[in-house]
């Protein structure tokens, strides 16, 4: 199963450019929705991502990347 990762284009603690190629290496096969997910009291404090069903935020990009990987979903593999 994919991960299902999404994140707002405007907050103001996390940058587009740079947190996507973080989330791509972290979760290659998540499908990252970009867009505002109706979050912004806490969008206006602190970096957050929506990852697999669950907010997670943080001070900064790197700490929010940090606490959101444990909710990473790892792929199934089959022998």
């Amino acid at each position: 199963m994919a991960n299902d990762i999404r994140i707002c284009d405007k907050c103001n603690h996390m940058s587009i450019k740079s947190v996507l190629p973080k989330l791509r290496k972290m979760a290659p096969d998540a499908e990252i929705k970009i867009g505002c997910k109706s979050y912004c009291g806490p969008c206006g404090k602190r970096a957050f991502i929506y990852i697999n069903g669950r907010y997670v935020s943080a001070p900064t990009e790197d700490e929010v990347l940090k606490k959101a990987e444990p909710f990473v979903k790892q792929p199934v593999v089959k022998e």
